[in-house]
């Protein structure tokens, strides 16, 4: 458990502030997504697409009245960026604009990557026979990233198969193609390789939930 009111480095700073001031209007923008799904568009499909980016948009809010603990104000600002990309991008961006759906898949993948990360932190600090060395360490949050990317990928075409089979038009989520299919996932490849390589400090703070849920003495 987090030491009360405790804050990962750079919370306190301008930068920390001006970046959390972001982050909280990013978080604002998407309730409006959702109200916008809701009561103008009125479409189931686009409610869970919006409203699922919002949760996870969410997630720094929680954690911080959960466990009294805030993330490193860059990691709280690319969780709500990340949420907005397929929150954005579900509105039509992914079909107006060729681009958008790569570029969601790269920080999307990032985002797995560092996931990857925390749960080896606690991996290595639940126990202490466990030593994973820099490159298996390096191999583990890109390979862990692509595999969250291939499942989600799955849950696309399953999703789109369902929704073929049953007659209907719209899928909750649209599947393009084994072409997009394949560069969505390089895109998740890029997304982990530049966390893997130079962004993993900024998810340290992670660990501090997943402790509560992953290691053998969370509750």
């Amino acid at each position: 458990m987090a030491e009360a009111g405790r804050s990962e480095d750079g919370g306190d700073s301008a930068l920390g502030r001006a970046l959390r001031v972001l982050a909280r209007l990013g978080q604002l923008a998407l309730v409006g997504l959702v109200a916008y799904a809701v009561f103008v568009e009125r479409s189931v499909g686009l409610v869970i697409n919006t409203s699922l980016p919002l949760a996870i948009a969410l997630i720094p809010v929680y954690v911080h009245r959960r466990y009294d603990f805030r993330f490193n104000p860059v990691l709280t600002l690319f969780v709500v960026v990340a949420a907005a990309f397929h929150s954005v991008g579900a509105l039509g961006l992914y079909r107006s604009i060729g681009a958008f759906d790569q570029i969601a898949h790269g920080v999307a993948g990032a985002l797995m990557a560092g996931i990857g990360y925390a749960l080896l932190q606690v991996v290595e600090s639940e126990y202490d026979s466990v030593v994973i060395p820099p490159r298996l360490r390096f191999a583990f949050v890109v390979i862990f990233a692509v595999a969250v990317g291939v499942a989600w990928e799955g849950v696309e075409f399953s999703l789109e198969l369902a929704a073929t089979t049953l007659g209907s038009e719209d899928a909750l989520l649209s599947q393009y193609g084994l072409a997009d299919v394949v560069l969505d996932l390089q895109y998740d490849l890029f997304g982990a390789v530049i966390v893997a390589l130079w962004g993993t400090g900024y998810f340290d703070g992670v660990r501090t939930v997943l402790d509560e849920y992953v290691g053998p003495s969370g509750g």
